[in-house]
């Protein structure tokens, strides 16, 4: 079971995404069980300056009012899920979208504030309920997973697509999670990719505040997926030319000790770049 988040710049690029999906239609007619997870950030702001409503986000984080949560639900829920289904179809794959509100897939909580600043309807993912991703799969179907959350009593929350997919993988006990995005992954000062992060190095990372940005998420959630249980993650960029999932390039983070903390400590904003 792998679990792919799709994000970065693959959302907005018509030929990386379908070379990326043309890869992900022959892992699944291989016979590999996949889950797709996706946001949607870019397609959120420009139907937002359509309609005229101001963009407006602290720490990093999308401040969700009732207007921009109906923005944000149609966005992910609808066109940017119908996109990949559609693309997926077009590629002789029995593809069908879902939010992760639906039978609780995605189960969250209001994020508090942030230096006294509401957030609005945004949320952290507490929870996952696999049962209809499963019997999606069971019936020869792949899942694409927008990055919609419920909560227990039934309110709606815009949530960080890079939790969702590892809250899924955990749930689904995946042995894998990809976080595919637009940059190479998590970087040194000289730009060269980071092949392997040991996790207690990872962890130093993110606690010192070394990674920052939008590979910080990534990360985080890559670690948490990995403290479930979740085998291998790995955060990069395809290769375009090639655009193979099963080669991705990238930082794989492993739960065994192999570089030292001397050697992590020198990883500096080559990963801040990542968008989700």
């Amino acid at each position: 079971m792998k679990v792919i988040k799709l994000g970065g710049s693959l959302l907005d690029d018509v030929q990386t995404r379908v070379s990326v999906l043309h890869d992900v239609a022959a892992q699944w007619n291989a016979g590999h069980d996949l889950v797709l997870v996706h946001g949607g950030g870019k397609h959120i702001d420009a139907m937002m300056a359509k309609l005229g409503l101001p963009k407006r986000t602290h720490a990093g984080l999308r401040i969700t009012d009732d207007a921009t949560l109906d923005v944000v639900v149609s966005v992910l829920g609808g066109m940017v899920n119908k996109l990949i289904v559609s693309e997926l179809t077009a590629l002789g794959i029995k593809a069908a979208g879902i939010s992760g509100s639906d039978a609780g897939t995605l189960v969250a909580e209001q994020h508090p504030p942030i230096d006294g600043v509401d957030l609005g309807h945004v949320g952290r993912v507490v929870s996952s309920n696999p049962t209809l991703v499963k019997s999606m799969l069971n019936y020869g179907i792949l899942p694409v997973v927008s990055s919609i959350a419920i909560s227990s009593d039934g309110k709606l929350f815009n949530v960080n697509a890079d939790s969702a997919a590892s809250a899924l993988a955990a749930a689904l006990k995946a042995t894998s999670l990809q976080f595919i995005t637009d940059v190479a992954g998590l970087m040194d000062g000289e730009g060269n990719v980071v092949d392997t992060l040991d996790a207690s190095d990872a962890h130093a990372l993110v606690a010192e505040g070394v990674v920052k940005g939008g590979m910080l998420p990534k990360l985080t959630a890559a670690l948490g997926a990995m403290s479930a249980g979740v085998a291998s993650v790995t955060i990069g960029a395809t290769n375009v030319s090639g655009c193979s999932v099963t080669g991705l390039l990238g930082c794989s983070v492993t739960p065994t000790q192999q570089p030292s903390n001397q050697a992590t400590k020198q990883l500096v904003s080559g990963g801040t770049h990542a968008s989700s």
